[in-house]
């Protein structure tokens, strides 16, 4: 009885095999000794024996140190022992890094130029719905005849 209920495992051992080695020669991306190609019609032509000189043969060389994924210069470390980019200093903070309180600088100045704006443009819609004109008050707000000014180039 056991001898009838094992006849059926070689082949499923060999159709087992086929199927991990042709996934593993198709998610492979650079395979030795033979081209993609070639060994996958190895592995389809000659199952058994294909199969296993692909694990033997065409496989490519995984050792345990390498880290196939991702293959970043920063794989295989914990995010706290990672090399810093740009060199072995600390990153700065936010508050102390110069390049990021200019931009904080340079955004409040945007801000502040358009709540300017914003504010001539209610003054000069107040006007024209009272029925006097802007331009007869004689009243425009400097940033509107400087160099940045919206419409100006």
């Amino acid at each position: 009885m056991l001898f009838a209920a094992t006849k059926g495992l070689p082949l499923l051992i060999e159709v087992g095999l086929l199927i991990y080695a042709i996934v593993d020669c198709i998610q492979t991306p650079v395979p030795r000794n033979l081209p993609k190609w070639a060994w996958l019609v190895v592995i389809i032509l000659v199952p058994l024996f294909g199969s296993i000189a692909w694990l033997l043969l065409g496989r490519p060389d995984r050792r345990a140190g390498a880290v196939p994924w991702p293959a970043t210069g920063t794989a295989g470390y914990p995010e706290y022992e990672r090399p810093r980019p740009g060199g072995a200093g600390r990153s700065l903070a936010p508050d102390d890094d110069p390049d990021f309180l200019a931009g904080l600088a340079a955004r409040r100045e945007d801000e502040t130029r358009l709540a300017a704006w914003e504010e001539n443009l209610r003054r000069r819609e107040e006007e024209l719905k009272k029925g006097g004109s802007p331009e007869a008050s004689g009243t425009t707000p400097p940033d509107d005849a400087g160099p940045g000014a919206p419409g100006q180039q």
